[in-house]
């Protein structure tokens, strides 16, 4: 452990634990560049074929189900589709042999981190907490074990897996320039909702915290709780926010009802989190942030967007997950009317929102959401972050 201190920390950095061979470098810069490939250039290339070979022999699409019938057969979507499929699952089984030799150290140093917690955050595990179903039944993302599985005592391996996969899977060398929606949404509040200065903020599905690190950087003071149903994921989380030096509280809880008080909170975040549960779980989670909040309190969650607001072929290109990228909840997720779910929850509508917000790199001065009819609106993940929510009646 000793070769593992480093000067900026009282605990040391769990992302520098694993060391990659020059041949898993090689693979993982591999596997980052198929992907990329595959979901920004190969698709360009779809939908070139679709538009200019498959379209004109065929009536005007009335929704996405029609451009699936005509491509599922179609070699340019089926090698599109072996393509990214392989190459998601291969983004996440790049990493695995370089954490299980480390393994040991990695848990390591969860255990230091969860005894000393000297950054002053917290880890809150339940025994035997039930992971629901929807999360248990597969591998989400493809991910080999998925979030919350355990092979050891204190196992940080699946958090281990998720956050560097997930380095490859977006061809991101540093954990350091995540967080990039944190930085998107809470410059957004800072410009539209100058009144709030959140004291305390909840993130759901916070994963390993890389998304809520941030946060607390923008808003000084800030008392921040990331909550998630995986251990793994959690035990890790907790190691990175404590060698950072960032006091973030983690807790083993399901967002569907969480053991916090009524009204505990000032702001409630989330990102890529409700098209990854069915939609009866989503309303019980709108609903339990409407509990959650004070009143004049402020929720927003980055999420895909919704089906009403884009043109056909974009639905189409975002529901590929749904079948291929074991997301079942996906496409019935982006069905929802997110304002008419915020109302069922007691949100009042006039005080909701669904908008795009500017990518702090591509616009960087600017922190007011596009309007959805504005000339040169950027797509979802192409200079733009969709983002629904709603603040609580004062």
């Amino acid at each position: 452990m000793a070769d593992l201190q480093v000067s900026n920390s009282a605990v040391a950095d769990i992302e520098s634990v694993t060391q990659p061979t020059h041949d898993e470098i090689a693979r993982q810069r591999f596997c980052s560049t198929l992907r990329r490939h595959a979901i920004q250039d190969f698709v360009g290339a779809l939908e070139s074929d679709y538009r200019n070979r498959v379209a004109p022999r065929l009536p005007a699409p009335n929704d996405w189900h029609d451009i699936d019938r005509a491509m599922k057969n179609e070699p340019s979507y089926r090698f599109y589709s072996t393509l990214r499929y392989n190459a998601q699952e291969m983004c996440f089984q790049s990493v695995q042999p370089e954490v299980e030799r480390a393994l040991p150290e990695l848990i390591a140093v969860a255990r230091d981190a969860a005894e000393r917690s000297p950054a002053g955050g917290s880890l809150r595990l339940t025994p035997g907490f039930e992971v629901p179903s929807y999360v248990s039944t597969l591998d989400v993302h493809l991910t080999p074990g998925c979030f919350h599985s355990e092979w050891t005592d204190d196992d940080v391996a699946q958090g281990a897996v998720v956050s560097l996969g997930s380095r490859v899977f977006t061809a991101q060398q540093s954990h350091r320039s995540w967080g990039g929606v944190a930085r998107v949404i809470s410059r957004w509040i800072k410009t539209e909702f100058p009144d709030v200065a959140p004291r305390r903020l909840l993130d759901l599905g916070t994963t390993s915290g890389k998304n809520l690190i941030p946060y607390v950087q923008a808003f000084p003071g800030l008392e921040a709780h990331g909550i998630d149903v995986g251990a793994p994921l959690l035990r890790y989380g907790h190691a990175v926010a404590e060698h950072e030096n960032v006091p973030i509280h983690f807790s083993q809880q399901n967002a569907e009802g969480t053991d916090f008080p009524d009204g505990h909170f000032d702001l409630i975040v989330s990102s890529f989190f409700f098209h990854e549960i069915p939609v009866w779980a989503s309303r019980k989670v709108i609903a339990e942030c409407y509990r959650l909040l004070r009143p004049g309190g402020l929720m927003v969650h980055q999420e895909l967007p919704a089906h009403d607001l884009v043109d056909t072929w974009e639905n189409y290109f975002w529901n590929w997950d749904t079948r291929n990228n074991n997301e079942p909840g996906y496409t019935a997720w982006r069905r929802q009317d997110p304002i008419a779910l915020m109302a069922g929850a007691g949100f009042d509508p006039e005080a909701s929102f669904a908008h795009i917000l500017p990518d702090i790199n591509a616009y960087p001065d600017r922190g007011t959401a596009f309007a959805w009819d504005e000339p040169g609106r950027p797509r979802h993940g192409k200079g733009g972050w969709y983002v629904f929510g709603g603040r609580k009646p004062a």
